[in-house]
């Protein structure tokens, strides 16, 4: 077996599977959301890809300290063609909200809000693992300037959006996290530029959302972003569009569509090594406009173990990273790590399966349940000056 065989990722994904239809059996599966159902079967089967694409990267990264796409396309669009899904996912989820708001007013400050509650909770978790991972590297030791590492540890609890570079002289601390914080910026700025994409379907946001965009997606801008990432938004935004046409929407529905989902996404990978250009963002948002209007892989997608799985997306693509290092670090050790041969690497690797699923699920339970039901809350503190405001208002004579 070579490190790039596709034997460990079947043997994990149905390991995944079978982790997840238990959760579903003993803790019930999350009901299916309506018609875009497959939606949240898919998130939970590209999170889990990402995680097999890192289980390879580490394979590499430990023999030659770099860290780099596998020499393989299955594993790099594990990867890579999984982030452009999850990009697609926000474009088609929040773009239908525009869409929905020519006939239904968007309340701005519950999205900004529901936002918030729903990745900043997680994500300072996972940021305090982060710092203490570096604090037990680095001995303890204050080897930054205070300055410097207040500064630099702001810049990982905003997301990165300010960048993410090593901590405390503790090299390579993206890997970490496995990398995976690259993606939440173009994430936030797609949020930010929803109100500037709102005039593209006639709805007209408050002036103060409007400056707010347009001051994001000029830093954005500034920061010369990769347009091929940025490109797979449009994916979602024409899926948000083709889900409402009737005849795509009954194509989709056939089980000759789900043939088509599968032959496009095996041609990303037979004919592509990266998922960033034209050809593969094409066959991906081809077969990602079939999903969002009903294909559901026969099925699979919608099935109650996928419905789970998917709930746990957002913990299984945050955390994986740290349950990867953690384990070569101080469980196995990084000589040893160094020392197994291709079968052992990937059985232990297989074998961290259902601990990252665990991890999936009681992050969800703990963490981000919970403070998802907190937006109507946040919402009324960020309204809170504005009423005190307008009480202290003298009333006209």
């Amino acid at each position: 077996m070579t490190a790039v065989s596709p034997l460990p990722a079947v043997l994990a994904l149905l390991l995944a599977v079978a982790s997840a239809a238990l959760i579903a059996r003993r803790c019930g599966a999350p009901a299916a959301q309506g018609r875009h159902a497959a939606i949240d079967g898919l998130r939970g089967y590209l999170a889990f890809f990402v995680f097999l694409h890192h289980g390879c990267v580490w394979y590499f990264f430990l023999r030659s300290d770099n860290w780099s796409v596998p020499p393989s396309n299955l594993y790099t669009h594990f990867g890579q063609s999984s982030v452009a899904l999850f990009f697609m996912i926000t474009a088609f989820l929040f773009f239908s909200k525009l869409i929905e708001a020519r006939t239904r007013p968007l309340d701005w400050a519950y999205l900004y809000a529901s936002r918030i509650c729903r990745l900043f909770p997680l994500y300072f978790f996972a940021m305090c693992l982060l710092f203490a991972c570096v604090a037990w590297l680095s001995g303890g030791v204050l080897r930054d300037s205070p300055s410097q590492l207040l500064r630099g540890m702001m810049q990982w609890l905003t997301f990165t959006i300010g960048g993410a570079g090593d901590l405390n002289g503790v090299l390579h601390t993206t890997s970490i996290m496995a990398g995976v914080t690259w993606s939440l910026p173009y994430e936030w700025y797609f949020y930010f530029s929803l109100p500037l994409l709102a005039l593209f379907v006639a709805v007209l946001p408050p002036l103060p959302w409007l400056v707010l965009a347009a001051i994001c997606i000029g830093h954005f801008i500034d920061g010369q972003p990769d347009l091929m990432l940025v490109s797979s938004f449009l994916g979602g935004i024409c899926a948000a569009v083709l889900c409402r046409l009737p005849a795509f929407v009954s194509f989709a529905h056939r089980p000759l569509a789900s043939l088509f989902v599968l032959a496009c996404l095996a041609c990303t990978v037979l004919l592509f090594p990266s998922a960033y250009a034209p050809g593969p963002l094409i066959l991906l948002g081809l077969a990602f406009s079939l999903i969002a209007s009903g294909s559901s892989l026969f099925g699979i997608l919608t099935h109650a173990a996928s419905r789970t799985l998917g709930e746990f997306a957002y913990g299984i693509y945050l955390l994986h990273g740290i349950l990867l290092f953690t384990f070569f670090h101080f469980v196995l050790g990084l000589t040893q790590a160094r020392a197994l041969s291709v079968s052992a690497y990937w059985t232990l690797v297989v074998a961290l399966t259902p601990v990252l699923i665990l991890c999936g699920f009681l992050a969800f339970i703990c963490i981000e349940k919970p403070m998802m039901k907190k937006t109507r809350w946040l919402v009324s503190v960020f309204q809170a000056p504005i009423r005190l405001k307008s009480k202290r208002r003298p009333a006209k004579s």
